[in-house]
């Protein structure tokens, strides 16, 4: 996120809040119960962003998250193209040699049987 961004979505809370508490004593609110309750809107929001935010840091969707994965992939796949036809037939060699150990019951590290 931008400063701007930040800027400007603190200004639209700010008018937000004055909008609500404009719209509640123009309903007929005296003055405290007015603020009170868009007090209670503004927080009910902040916590239901804050609910968000959390929830996207948990699963890991976070921007910066996706970001290092398309990284990741992108050196990966980098790594693989780069690679010759003869490495990249020993490295599939490799792989299907791991797959075999693994199905038949050896640890793939040591290459001793469980």
């Amino acid at each position: 996120m931008r400063r701007i961004d930040a800027i400007a979505i603190s200004l639209g809370m700010f008018l937000a809040g004055g909008i609500a508490y404009f719209a509640f004593t123009t309903a007929g609110l005296d003055t405290a119960t007015a603020g009170i309750w868009s007090q209670a809107i503004l927080v009910g929001g902040l916590v239901g962003w804050l609910l968000s935010y959390l929830f996207r840091a948990v699963s890991g969707k976070m921007t910066y998250h996706q970001q290092l994965q398309d990284y990741e992939n992108a050196v990966l796949q980098k790594r693989l193209d780069s690679l010759t036809p003869e490495e990249l037939a020993q490295l599939e060699a490799e792989i299907a040699q791991e797959q075999q150990s693994l199905s038949v019951g050896e640890s793939p590290t040591t290459g001793q049987e469980k």
